[in-house]
């Protein structure tokens, strides 16, 4: 669970939206409840839609006001058009794709510029529970035992910088968090979350 800030906002939210500039085409993928969605939308003045899989989240980002189509993220952005957004957003999801690398490419096809937010599963503290545990990692950002996790993929802040670097991608943002502000030092270590911006080469 990320927390807020005094502002009552998600810190995640926060550095996403000041990625984006006002006014822009935002697709919001594995937009949940659609929280960072309304935040866009009433703060940036995003032209922003969504998609999502769970149908009790659909219903809820309906109530919001919110533009959500219902679709799988391996295989919902196929029929969107090439160039179609400014910004394509996969945030706390990208771990739970089935094919990550597909999706990525999908959603650089199909908007300028891609905002992907991850937990680091190489955070200090899930390094000593593996290591002084033997267990698989419980954290904040990581908050599912073995059995019941969502996620398919453990990725590391320098796993995704290695990925863009060997893919062509270009990082133009990125930012490291704890629970309640930025991690300037070490972040491979101490930064429970990142949220990188990416661009084709």
């Amino acid at each position: 669970m990320i927390a807020k800030t005094k502002e009552g906002l998600r810190l995640d939210h926060k550095v996403i939206g000041d990625m984006i500039e006002p006014g822009s085409m935002v697709l919001d993928v594995g937009c949940g409840n659609g929280d960072l969605l309304e935040y866009l939308v009433t703060s940036k003045d995003v032209k922003g839609s969504g998609v999502e899989i769970n149908e009790n989240a659909i219903y809820r980002c309906v109530e919001k006001g919110l533009s959500v189509s219902h679709g799988d993220i391996d295989s919902g952005l196929r029929e969107y058009p090439d160039r179609l957004f400014d910004y394509v957003i996969f945030n706390q999801t990208m771990q739970q794709v089935q094919k990550p690398k597909e999706a990525i490419m999908e959603a650089l096809r199909i908007g300028k510029k891609v905002i992907i937010g991850f937990p680091n599963f190489c955070y200090l503290k899930a390094r000593l529970q593996i290591f002084f545990g033997g267990r698989v990692p419980v954290t904040p950002s990581l908050p599912y035992s073995w059995y019941d996790t969502p996620n398919l993929h453990f990725l590391s802040i320098k796993d995704f910088k290695k990925f863009c670097a060997d893919g062509g991608l270009t990082i133009e943002k990125k930012k490291f968090l704890t629970e309640k502000r930025i991690v300037r030092l070490f972040p491979n270590v101490f930064a429970l979350n990142a949220v990188f911006q990416i661009v084709r080469g």
